[in-house]
């Protein structure tokens, strides 16, 4: 059986009936997922798929609805996600325990091991020192992506992001620093003492699929990359210790033999951004990689664990280009609508979440069906604020109209960038919001992530909720009760 969901169909809807929202008498801690009376057992999952928008909060799900909808040629605001249908919806708590405000490493970190831990850390918990090889030595934490392996399971790791960044690496890696992405990254005084930089620890690695960018971690200065060693090739290595196919393209990807383990490395660094992507690019999408992913870890008969990434969203927030952001948040959810659509609802539970938010924000009274990347144009009738009414965009005090998307903080503030000798588009994907706080790169943002759940053990999702309970639900999920 298949889910039947059908993105455009929905999103040709105007009222849409919201998922049910229980409260837990435990929020706190994410709630018992059952009531002590409730014998009955829960239904397992024989596959568990993580989807991960590095930097989605609220307002970029929102944006991103909008801008879906308005490309189809809608108004934008009654458009459905493919995500948003899922009945068991929780806000999860993204600090981590010396960070208000989160990073992925200890955000992704906590979904994967289960305990939260510092900024900048894989695979540790907080008693270490971030940085200090000897103060982790032996202090590992059992990591989601190796359990599964280690009970039979199949492993996929996707990102558009360099598959050693930090969300991805949660899934394989211990690192004090979520810098330490090639053998060159590690300080000399760090070397040495028993901490493996992030790429060797992926080659050897059980798994089997790793699809991403990040080709210059693996290979010494002869080839183009980072590691110390200058004739360095770590794919290769794995090939021949594995068994397994080495590809660089899409056409690379599709070729390679079923049946072994394929590690995909499409670019030097990240993957290319969907805005600036050509008809000729060889790098596959995220929906063509989670396609390969699934397509390979299916024959598995003990099921599988996957984690899939848009990385770019993040990135693209950092940069201050919503456009940038959105476009990568629509391919996410494509994706997403890829694995609904060929994975079996009775034995694959879907997530949905965020490592963490931007200080993105939607606002200044918009009409109904606004350009999403637009000026503020008020409706008829003029805005809350008094706006304009003759179909003219509203002024901000000194005179000059403003976008509806715009950042707390980043490099879109406009004396910065006239400074900087940056021109800044006015409206458009490619366009620079306007920022309040002059910085380099826009930060991320403290408040809750929303978590979506769909298929057995999807009634664990609900409330407020820790973020490292994420890996709790996985593992109750897949019925892993003993630890």
């Amino acid at each position: 059986m298949q889910r039947t969901t059908n993105l455009i169909a929905m999103a040709a809807c105007l009222a849409v009936p919201l998922g049910t929202l229980a409260i837990p008498a435990a929020a706190q801690d994410g709630g018992s997922p059952r009531s002590a009376t409730d014998q009955t057992p829960a239904p397992r999952a024989k596959n568990v798929i993580l989807f991960i928008g590095d930097g989605m909060g609220v307002s970029t799900v929102t944006a991103a609805r909008i801008y879906a909808g308005q490309k189809l040629g809608q108004t934008g605001e009654e458009y459905v996600l493919p995500f948003e249908t899922f009945q068991n919806v929780a806000l999860v708590k993204t600090y981590n325990t010396n960070a208000q405000v989160p990073d992925s490493a200890g955000t992704a970190s906590a979904m994967h091991t289960g305990v939260k831990t510092k900024i900048g850390v894989l695979g540790y918990g907080p008693e270490i020192t971030t940085g200090d090889c000897a103060s982790a030595v032996g202090r590992e934490l059992p990591l989601l992506g190796a359990e599964a392996t280690e009970r039979g399971l199949g492993l996929g790791i996707v990102s558009t992001a360099r598959i050693t960044h930090a969300t991805p690496a949660a899934v394989y890696a211990h690192s004090v620093s979520r810098d330490w992405e090639a053998d060159a990254a590690i300080p000399e005084g760090q070397r040495g003492i028993g901490c493996e930089d992030i790429a060797s620890q992926l080659v050897n690695a059980r798994f089997d699929v790793a699809l991403g960018g990040g080709k210059a971690a693996f290979f010494g200065k002869a080839n183009g990359g980072q590691r110390l060693v200058e004739s360095a090739d770590l794919p290769g290595a794995w090939q021949a210790a594995s068994g397994g196919t080495y590809v660089q393209t899409a056409q690379e990807l599709a070729a390679a033999p079923t049946g072994k383990p394929v590690l995909g490395l499409f670019a030097p660094s990240h993957m290319s951004y969907m805005v600036d992507r050509q008809p000729e690019s060889s790098e596959p999408t995220l929906t063509e990689m989670t396609e390969a992913a699934v397509g390979r870890l299916k024959s598995d008969p003990d099921g599988y664990y996957l984690m899939v990434e848009s990385g770019r969203i993040d990135h693209a927030h950092h940069a201050g280009q919503a456009g940038y952001a959105l476009e990568e948040a629509v391919e996410f959810a494509r994706a997403i609508q890829w694995a609904l659509d060929h994975t079996d609802p009775a034995e694959t539970l879907i997530l949905v979440t965020a490592d963490h938010s931007h200080v993105f924000t939607i606002a200044g009274y918009p009409r109904r069906g606004n350009d999403i990347l637009g000026h503020v144009i008020p409706p008829e009738g003029g805005g809350e604020d008094g706006g304009d009414s003759d179909g003219g965009p509203t002024l901000a005090r000194d005179g000059k109209p403003y976008t509806t998307l715009s950042y707390a903080n980043g490099p879109g503030a406009v004396a910065h960038d006239a400074e900087e000798g940056r021109p800044i588009p006015e409206t458009g994907v490619r366009a620079y919001q306007q920022a309040a706080v002059p910085l380099g790169s826009e930060t991320h943002a403290g408040e809750d992530v929303a978590l979506y759940a769909s298929g057995p053990g999807a009634e664990r999702v609900r409330g407020e909720m820790e973020q490292n309970r994420i890996h709790d639900v996985i593992r109750a999920a897949f019925g892993w009760t003993d630890r």
